[in-house]
């Protein structure tokens, strides 16, 4: 495991998304989390070397050294962070692993549709209620 704090990347426009963090800031009784909003005006992607829309692609987090993690490593790293280590080990049993990887998959392709944030796709290109969401 690499060293705390472990930043977290997160859609703050994404209500799903911004409900997970709010829960994990509420149990990080230990301060091991930081959050970043890449959502916000004022997020400086430079800082970390990942444009916005890779960001909105998959989740990621940067633990204190550096390491950089994405996805379901993100969740089970917050877990771990505040006491629900158990969530972390049961997602990495062999009979489980497969359906939180693809549920998680199939989140990350579909989050903005979900949210209402995202209306149709043509090719690479989709509309939505403001250019940003299109990420």
């Amino acid at each position: 495991m690499a060293s705390y704090p472990l930043t977290v990347f997160f859609d703050g426009a994404c209500p799903i998304c911004d409900r997970e963090i709010a829960l994990m800031r509420r149990l990080d009784r230990r301060g091991r989390l930081k959050f970043s909003d890449f959502s916000r005006p004022d997020f400086a992607p430079t800082s970390l070397n990942i444009s916005p829309a890779e960001l909105g692609r998959i989740i990621h987090a940067r633990w204190g050294d550096g390491t950089v993690i994405t996805g379901v490593d993100v969740f089970r790293a917050m877990w771990e962070a505040v006491g629900l280590g158990f969530l972390a080990r049961l997602s990495r049993f062999s009979f489980v692993e497969p359906l939180v990887l693809n549920a998680y998959a199939w989140f990350a392709r579909n989050r903005l549709r979900l949210t209402g944030r995202l209306h149709a796709c043509a090719g690479d290109t989709c509309t939505g209620p403001t250019s940003r969401d299109s990420l």
